[in-house]
């Protein structure tokens, strides 16, 4: 290999830009305390294989109190440690050792809503109607003569009334379960409170945060009730399908990506660029190709994520234009591109690419998985063959890429938990409709024949692994030169040495295969078709996704090439 350039940015205020970021979903990463739900303490006890797999920085979902209505996305207390994750003693410790390994901490931030159990919506529901309390949130009061009927038909994302009653002629707003509250938004000390939240997390070592629903804080929701102006639950979810293929006029939805946002995150940038360097900040934003610049813009949060590849099938033409697509927005607002295949909320990809539809979006997936399962239609060893040679090419794309925790081991979705095991409100809120999330959400496997598979020395996991983690489990990988987990640590320990600026060349109009270069000179070519590519003059290949047939990329393969 001629190509050396070591990675020059995770030092740098601009670190982010082309970062390789690896989620943590903590109840199911590492055990330490044998209680069965992962912890602080055993995170940082895999520091070390972390940074062996060469990584730049970690995404932590939630780890704060909560009652677990949704998988820690209800928070009771934004600035605590769950008692069962640990403490932020414990917090600190973890930040300390990432910070000793060149590794950066990013933290999740849920500002749509809070847990029920949070004070302020305690405190809120015995106040009663009209108090100061009740204006944190979203109250309303109900319809009809004894006010027992809801402000609107309205339908959570999750599933079922998007309208709860407390018992007085009131009901207050929850986008998701009845057990997350939506906030007020424009209410003073929401943004204040939130304010504080950043900087107590900042100035325990966090490098950035990950903005949960961000294109649903700001509400205008009047204006949609009530007898004057009354808008269906189809109504909205017509508003809904428009935002997302942009033919929405702004302001057009009474609580999805209104402009009024931008205005929030104006206003955290500025306490997100007091620290050195700035802290960063992504967002989870569900909106079109047009709005998303606007949450990536250098006076808001910086980044937004780039959904497209998850809801896509495993297809070079949809692929291309993604990329092309993605690129370009980015360049819209001086951010770089987030490039995501798997996280917490989404069947995993690995699986996603077997099944016989070809999964794609994640509803439609989990659809599929509830009514067939992962049986004789899906080739699983077809899926991760294709979830890796998509993964390698998101990783030699300019921007940075997140992956999610077992990913680099090739781990399937668990699709028959029994409905006892389950614990997703999505399941419950969706009854023979949707399969629910926690089938990407089962405890890592780290030791093939140790308790637990690893995962922790004392009760069951409380998302068991299934029999066949075992064979993909860490201790079995590692000894393998042939693994995932030793494709994945090859791909991201080059893909150091090989970045360089954010651009690409396009080299071939083949509509079976995506090639492309990057300015040093770096080729990526990915083979769908059925007969083998040959590899082109000059080049030589530095990491291949599945072996070549005969010197050529055979098909459903990714490999990186370089000069000869």
């Amino acid at each position: 290999m001629t190509i050396s350039n070591p990675n020059p940015h995770t030092a740098s205020a601009d670190w982010w830009r082309q970062a390789l970021v690896y989620q943590i979903y903590p109840r199911s990463f590492m055990d330490a305390n044998g209680d069965g739900i992962g912890d602080l303490v055993g995170i940082t006890s895999k520091i070390p294989y972390l940074k062996e797999l060469g990584i730049d920085a970690i995404w932590l979902s939630p780890f704060y109190p909560s009652a677990l209505k949704d998988g820690g996305y209800d928070v009771a207390d934004y600035r605590d440690v769950d008692p069962k994750i640990g403490t932020l003693a414990d917090f600190d410790d973890m930040t300390a050792a990432c910070k000793a390994a060149g590794i950066k901490v990013i933290v999740d931030i849920v500002p749509n809503h809070s847990s029920d159990d949070h004070e302020w919506f305690q405190a809120a529901l015995k106040a009663g109607p009209g108090s100061p309390e009740r204006s944190r949130y979203m109250f309303r009061d109900g319809l009809g003569p004894n006010k027992d009927q809801p402000p609107a038909d309205w339908e959570c994302i999750f599933g079922g009334p998007a309208w709860e009653p407390v018992g007085d002629g009131q009901y207050y707003l929850h986008l998701f379960d009845a057990s997350q509250p939506d906030l007020n938004w424009d209410h003073p000390e929401v943004r204040a409170d939130f304010i504080k939240t950043f900087r107590f997390w900042a100035d325990r070592g966090v490098s950035g945060f990950r903005i949960d629903v961000a294109h649903a804080c700001a509400k205008k929701i009047d204006d949609f009730l009530g007898p004057a102006n009354p808008h269906t639950k189809e109504e909205i979810a017509t508003l809904c399908h428009q935002m997302l293929e942009g033919t929405l006029d702004e302001d057009a939805h009474p609580y999805l990506d209104r402009n009024e946002v931008f205005d929030i995150y104006r206003e955290w940038r500025k306490v997100f660029n007091e620290y050195d360097p700035p802290l960063t900040a992504v967002a989870e934003a569900w909106v079109s190709s047009k709005r998303k610049p606007l949450y990536a813009s250098a006076d808001g949060l910086g980044q937004a994520f780039s959904f497209d590849m998850l809801m896509s099938q495993f297809d070079p033409v949809a692929f291309k234009q993604i990329i092309v697509d993605s690129l370009a927005d980015a360049a819209k607002s001086g951010s770089s591109t987030t490039w995501v295949f798997s996280n917490h909320d989404v069947v995993r990809h690995a699986t996603r690419h077997a099944l016989a539809d070809d999964g794609g979006y994640h509803e439609t997936s989990r659809k599929y998985l509830l009514n067939k399962g992962v049986g004789p239609e899906a080739d699983l060893a077809l899926g991760l063959r294709r979830a890796t040679a998509a993964t390698m090419m998101i990783l030699a794309l300019p921007g940075s890429a997140y992956i999610y925790q077992g990913e680099e081991l090739g781990l399937f979705e668990v699709a028959d938990l029994p409905a006892e095991e389950r614990q997703d409100p999505t399941f419950f809120r969706k009854p023979g409709v949707d399969v629910g999330r926690d089938g990407c959400r089962i405890a890592m496997p780290w030791e093939a024949e140790g308790k637990n598979m690893g995962f922790g020395p004392g009760k069951r996991p409380h998302l068991e692994q299934p029999e066949g983690y075992r064979a993909l489990a860490v201790d079995v990988e590692d000894k393998d030169p042939r693994s995932t987990l030793n494709l994945y640590r090859k791909a991201l320990g080059l893909r150091h040495e090989l970045q360089c600026a954010e651009e690409l060349e396009w080299l071939s109009d083949d509509k079976e295969v995506i090639h492309f270069k990057r300015p040093n000179g770096w080729e990526v070519l990915v083979n769908f078709g059925e007969e083998a590519r040959a590899i082109p003059a000059g080049r030589k290949v530095a990491l291949a996704s599945s072996d070549l047939v005969d010197g050529a990329v055979p098909t459903d393969t990714a490999v990186w090439l370089v000069p000869a």
